[in-house]
């Protein structure tokens, strides 16, 4: 049965909205909206609005749509302003109006149709309310008593970030959406400005001090800073009054001199909401009260709105309350979490800045515009070509070359490209010689055109597999197993570079094959195991002999007799795995390395074995060739590694001597909490370039050509290696190539395969539209 009266909490846009459609859909409804505010209270200044949103406005209620677009400004231009250079990307695309304006629009229709508004009114409490009403739509924001009230429902997860902002206005009207950065002696601030409003006939803007006019309108800004900056510049110890004069002189280029007001303004922690359920009964979120997105990627009042129209669909299509608010949460929630997943993404970078300053303002610019993965190389492309060949000149593109196609130089190794075949345990040797599965499936990548192919873990004995199907280096039988393996790589794809990857399983190994259970222990057969401490991973699994100094040394010549077969097998690069809790990287984690030696306690002390294991690969590995170092950058779990930590880790390996970093995160603990999503290791490995100046190879959910060009060009990563891509596809570099219409150097296709070196064409997929159209 659908809801006949519905309360809501709330009078904001998502509040008002819904009400307004619940009302329209069916004029029965007995709609009351609670709004402890007067009618033009509001928070902030300026909405922006997509076109996607808007096309649903349209279609759920075309007099709000019409109501909305009578009163928008539009523009189309980003400006980024680094250190005095302002670049500009057209094509974006932007509607704002004033969220006043957007209430009065929202107030006006609700009254149209007859919804009761009640301002400067307390809603009675949801629980309450839900005994009287068949439906409560709590729309109370950001601090919702509603979700509050009954958080061992909802189990809401609040995140308070790092930036300390302020919501603002000025006089005049930006025209374009712009991001400026200031450097003061306290540190970086950045402004946020785009255009909300036309002027009124009775406006009359305070003159410009110098230059030419400044256009006529209104503008958010949006001053924000890390928290120990804005506290080391004094705004804890302002009034609004005097933050805001001191956030004009800051920007008073980008203001061309004029001041800017408040409205109900303060300094504020931006706060992240997640919550595992939206209803409760009859009582369901939406809007902030639900979920929150970063203001930086322009989402808030368009999530909220967008809920509203879902959740009025859902109700309409579902013969059940209770049907209708799982089928709204179950369409709202994988959205939400893409847009939260950006927004992230994007107060991360800005949170972040003060890594990217020394970049060239273009790139510098690039790297801003993509920051969310929302705006990617391609699509900037598409809507603005000219200021995307500028950056890919800039970055020493050849003409008609994508970025993931320019070569990389490691010592005396040039890499045709920027792609890298991830090492992937393939669980396939038989007492660790590799056979023909392996040349097959490792010639089949170098055949597909990545500019560096690496092997699996490569085990440097019998008791450092992971499983009895692991790889190794530690007979000659093996090295002329691999031998055999580059031999073909290096003959039949030439230019494509193959490196090895040499670890330890430590406390990890002894388990079954992936596929037979994945971190099982053997049932029998098992080879007894060594770690840093003597934790083993999971309960069930063996705990392993904590090694003594002595055998610390026979481990470190394990590998470097593993190193010296490496090279007479003809590899162009040898990689240390020092990731995912295996040997090496059980004595970097705090988690797992309790020693109480020189190899235990600080981060230095547990780089120390690591190190030496390093220093003593890289001497008898040839000069001329790159050594790299694969890290977890974060445990992802309380008290273990994290961002910090692994900047210094991956700063010590380059003093040591390392080419390049191979950045990935986790697999140290079994408890271990990782935030998935799309490149979702990226900003770890983009960290340690940009702090440190060691190349690094970056991994963990990079599927797109897309992706590769864009990471590269805006200075996140060196290199990106992929796996699951290679997976499903071999070919993957080669078909990246083709897609983008590319044949230069950076793609050889091998001769064999040269005339596959374009798509196949497809049937005719479109049918004949209809002539006419007949009415019924």
């Amino acid at each position: 049965m659908r809801p006949l009266r519905v309360a809501v909490i709330g009078g904001g846009p998502g509040g008002l909205y819904a009400a307004a459609l619940l009302k329209r859909l069916d004029p029965e409804r007995d709609v009351t909206v609670w709004e402890r505010n007067a009618p033009d209270d509001t928070f902030g200044f300026g909405v922006v609005l997509s076109d996607e949103t808007l096309g649903g406005i349209e279609h759920a209620d075309p007099a709000v749509y019409a109501a909305l677009q009578a009163e928008f400004v539009r523009w189309d231009d980003i400006d980024v302003v680094h250190r005095g250079t302002r670049h500009t990307s057209g094509g974006h695309g932007f509607a704002a109006l004033g969220r006043r304006r957007l209430l009065e629009i929202l107030h006006e229709r609700c009254r149209q149709l007859g919804v009761d508004l009640r301002f400067r009114t307390e809603a009675p409490p949801a629980d309450a309310l839900a005994h009287e009403y068949d439906l409560v739509v709590a729309a109370d924001g950001v601090h919702s008593a509603t979700r509050d009230a009954h958080a061992d429902v909802f189990r809401p997860r609040i995140e308070e970030h790092r930036c300390r902002y302020i919501w603002l206005a000025a006089d005049f009207a930006f025209d374009a959406f712009r991001f400026e950065t200031a450097e003061t002696e306290h540190g970086v601030m950045q402004l946020h400005g785009y255009p909300y409003a036309r002027p009124s006939p009775d406006h009359h803007p305070s003159p410009r001090p110098s230059g030419p006019p400044l256009p006529v309108g209104d503008s958010t800004v949006i001053v924000e800073m890390r928290e120990e900056v804005w506290r080391a510049a004094g705004f804890a110890d302002l009034d609004v009054r005097e933050s805001v004069e001191r956030c004009a002189k800051i920007f008073t280029e980008a203001l061309g001199g004029r001041g800017l007001r408040s409205n109900n303004s303060a300094w504020t922690a931006f706060r992240t909401v997640v919550n595992e359920t939206w209803s409760h009964g009859n009582v369901v979120l939406v809007g902030d009260a639900a979920h929150t997105a970063h203001f930086s990627i322009g989402s808030g009042t368009k999530l909220a709105v967008e809920d509203a129209l879902a959740l009025a669909a859902c109700l309409q299509e579902q013969p059940t309350t209770a049907e209708a608010l799982a089928a709204y949460e179950a369409e709202r929630r994988p959205v939400v979490a893409s847009t939260q997943r950006a927004a992230r993404a994007s107060l991360e970078w800005f949170e972040n800045l003060g890594l990217y300053l020394d970049q060239p303002a273009r790139q510098f610019a690039f790297n801003l515009l993509t920051r969310s993965r929302r705006v990617t190389h391609d699509n900037l492309r598409l809507r603005d070509p000219h200021f995307t060949q500028a950056v890919e000149r800039d970055f020493g593109c050849p003409p008609g070359t994508p970025p993931m196609f320019t070569p990389l130089r490691l010592r005396e190794l040039t890499l045709r490209n920027r792609v890298v075949v991830s090492p992937m345990d393939m669980y396939s040797a038989q007492d660790g010689v590799p056979g023909d599965f392996h040349l097959v499936h490792l010639g089949a990548r170098a055949l597909g055109g990545a500019g560096l192919v690496m092997t699996e873990m490569v085990c440097v004995s019998p008791e450092g597999r992971i499983t009895p199907g692991c790889a190794g280096l530690y007979t000659s039988e093996q090295a002329e197993a691999w031998r055999r393996i580059t031999d073909f790589a290096h003959t039949q794809a030439p230019g494509t570079a193959i490196g090895v990857q040499l670890g330890h399983s430590g406390r990890k190994g002894s388990t079954k094959l992936m596929w037979e259970g994945i971190d099982e222990p053997l049932p029998d057969g098992n080879w007894p195991l060594v770690a840093a401490s003597p934790i083993p991973y999971r309960p069930d699994s063996q705990t392993p002999h904590e090694l003594t100094v002595a055998e610390l040394a026979d481990i470190r010549e394990q590998f470097t007799a593993a190193a010296w077969r490496a090279a007479r097998a003809g590899f162009d690069l040898l990689e240390l795995h020092c990731a995912h809790g295996y040997l090496l990287s059980g004595f970097l984690s705090p988690l797992t390395n309790h020693r109480t030696d020189a190899y235990g306690g600080s981060l230095t002390n547990r780089l120390r074995f690591p190190l030496e294991v390093f220093d003593a690969v890289r001497a008898v590995w040839p000069g001329r060739k790159p050594m790299t170092v694969r890290i977890s950058a974060t445990d992802w779990a309380d008290g273990g590694t994290d961002a910090a930590d692994a900047v210094e880790i991956a700063r010590a390996f380059a003093a040591h001597g390392a080419d390049a970093v191979d950045v990935s995160t986790g697999q140290v603990v079994a408890d271990e909490k990782p935030a998935y999503g799309r490149s979702y290791q990226v900003p770890f490995a983009d960290r340690i370039r940009n702090e440190t100046g060691v190349p690094v190879i970056s991994v963990g959910a990079i599927s797109s050509w897309d992706d590769v060009n864009s990471l590269i060009l805006a200075g996140r990563t060196d290199l990106c290696a992929l796996a699951r891509p290679h997976l499903y596809d071999p070919h993957w570099t080669l078909h990246a190539a083709a897609e983008q219409g590319y044949a230069g150097p950076g793609a050889a296709w091998p001769k064999q395969y040269e005339a596959g070196s374009r798509r196949p064409q497809t049937g005719r997929l479109d049918a004949p539209k209809p002539r006419l159209t007949l009415g019924s």
